[in-house]
Order: C-alpha cells, then sequence, then structure tokens
C-alpha cells in the first residue's frame, strides 16, 4: 500500500523574524539623537553636558514606552524535547520548543536539533496575533490549512479561543489594558518634556511621575494573568514553563528610573526652587547667576528704602 506524505509549506517560507516597527522607532532616535549631538557645540553655558544628558534620558525613556508596545518578548518560555513532528505521523524529531509573548499577539518557535532532519529545515517562527477578538483564531486555522508541525499548532491551540485553558481571553484582557496604559504612559511623558521647556517646572515633575506610575499599572496588568490557574503545556513528561522576558524587566527599570528622577527633582524643588530652574533654564548660567544676584541685591535695597522710610 502505498501512501504520501504532504509536504508543509508548498511554497517558499520565510520565518517571522521580528516586527519592523522597532526597527524605525530605533532609527528615529538615533536619528534625533545625532541631531542633537551635531548641534551640542552651538549652545552655550556650563550646563551643557546637562542639557545633552537630558535630552538622551528622555529619548531613551521614549523609545523604550513605544517600542515594548510592539515587542514579543514581555513572557518568555523554551523547552528541549523529543516529539512528534507531523500529525497522523509516528516519526519523531529532536527539537527546541519557544513561546513568546507580547502585547500584540504569541510567537512560537521550532527549531531542530539538528536544524536539518527527515530531509527538511525544521526552523519555524510562526506568530499568532489577538489584536482583535477573532483575529488569534484567524491565524491558528490559517497554520492548520499551512500544515504546521504538530508541535507548534499544540501549543496555539493552548491560546485559541475555544480552548478550555482560557489562556487566550486571560491574556488578551492583560495584554489590552497593558498597552493602553502604556500608550498613557507615552502621552505622560510627552508633556513632561513640554513643561519642562517651559516655567512650569513643577507640573513637569507631576508629568514625569505619572509616568512612571502609568508603567507600574501598566506592568501590575500584564502581570496579573501569571497569578490566574495556568494550563500546562506538556510534551512527554516536561513542562513548557515561562518567565518574565526582557521587555517586561526594561519597562520595569525605566519606571522604576522616572519615578526615582521624579522624586529627586521633586526635592529640589522643594529645598531650593532656584537651582532646579537653573538646570532647565536655556539661558546661559552665568548670566542667570548674575541676574538673580541683582534681583536679589534690587530686593535688599527696597527693603532698606521700606525700613527708612517707616522710621521717617
Amino acid at each position: 500500500m502505498q501512501t504520501s506524505v504532504f509536504p508543509f509549506y508548498s511554497l517558499w517560507r520565510t520565518p517571522f523574524l521580528f516586527d519592523t516597527t522597532i526597527v524605525e522607532i530605533i532609527i528615529i532616535c538615533l536619528v534625533t539623537a545625532a541631531t542633537f549631538i551635531i548641534i551640542l557645540p552651538g549652545i552655550r553655558g556650563k550646563l551643557r553636558t546637562f542639557w545633552l544628558v537630558r535630552v538622551l534620558t528622555s529619548l531613551f525613556i521614549g523609545a523604550v514606552i513605544i517600542a515594548v508596545n510592539f515587542t514579543r518578548d514581555w513572557e518568555v518560555g523554551s523547552i528541549t524535547t523529543t516529539t512528534v513532528y507531523k500529525s497522523f505521523s509516528n516519526t519523531m524529531v529532536n527539537a527546541s520548543i519557544g513561546l513568546f509573548v507580547g502585547l500584540r499577539g504569541v510567537n512560537i518557535t521550532l527549531a531542530g536539533n539538528p536544524v536539518h532532519q527527515l530531509n527538511e529545515t525544521i526552523n519555524y517562527n510562526e506568530r499568532f496575533s489577538w489584536e482583535s477578538r477573532i483575529q488569534y483564531d484567524i491565524d491558528y486555522h490559517e497554520g492548520l490549512e499551512r500544515g504546521l508541525p504538530s508541535p507548534v499548532l499544540y501549543v496555539a491551540e493552548k491560546f485559541n479561543s475555544n480552548s478550555p485553558c482560557k489562556l487566550h481571553q486571560q491574556y488578551c484582557i492583560s495584554t489590552y489594558y497593558s498597552s493602553a496604559i502604556m500608550w498613557a504612559a507615552f502621552c505622560s511623558w510627552i508633556l513632561s518634556n513640554v513643561l519642562f521647556c517651559m516655567p512650569f517646572l513643577v507640573y513637569g515633575i507631576f508629568m514625569l511621575f505619572a509616568t512612571a506610575m502609568c508603567i507600574i499599572v501598566s506592568l501590575t496588568s500584564f502581570a496579573t494573568v501569571r497569578q490566574v490557574p495556568e494550563c500546562s503545556i506538556h510534551f512527554g513528561s516536561s513542562i513548557l514553563r515561562t518567565r518574565f522576558g526582557l521587555s517586561f524587566w526594561l519597562s520595569f527599570a525605566t519606571g522604576l528610573f522616572c519615578l526615582i528622577i521624579s522624586i529627586i527633582l521633586l526635592t529640589i524643588h522643594v529645598i531650593s526652587p532656584r537651582v532646579l530652574q537653573r538646570l532647565f533654564s536655556s539661558k546661559d548660567n552665568e548670566e542667570l547667576c548674575n541676574k538673580t544676584d541683582k534681583e536679589e541685591d534690587s530686593v535688599s535695597e527696597d527693603n532698606k528704602t521700606d525700613v527708612v522710610s517707616q522710621m521717617l
């Protein structure tokens, strides 16, 4: 009896690599930073270095806030095991299976050890999006039609909306609010930069503090999904376990950094508002100091005049 095995991906296939939006964000930030470095020699004053550090720090915070909305490594996990490769077949392969969860969807990877086995190249990186309610199911059914390997479909099925694990509902809700609050943090970051360029420094500090709070609340929203009972992903006797990834910890570090900066600036504002004004002033530091000294002298002379007039 002759049997035939249908090939995977009858057409040429390219695995999903990364979201090109991240590259665009990085290029824009690098060009902006380079522009500020070029015009740096034209800035007068002793606070030139502080001004450059402030601009680069602000660009870094904004870039992180935008980029993490498109990254895929908020939660990651991987396992190396021997598993069935094709449906309706007993053919086994040794491969590494990876799970990468982001705010816009999930990536599932399958890489053979070695990559070339069974006269095929086992190197898959498939993306399943949950930007809309039914988009994930559409991507999953397209994967079934294309004939994805069994390990990829098995992991993807756990996040299906019809799965009894209920992972789809949990992750969709948590990532939806995490993304929305992260965009609110981006708006707060823009307002803080605008206010720092105006004579409303204390309000800029408050908006920077709001940026930190938004980032922390966004991370809390994403982390709540790990507090509910999870559906284990078994491969034989092994279990695919996940942990928080680079994007999560980078966002946490950025939020903590914004919180520390806002507290420091608020403390300076309470202790000595004049120092804070000098730091964020676009004028030459020496000119500002001379102007401040003149104002103090004029105030003291006015006070003396008032005292003399009262005595007379």
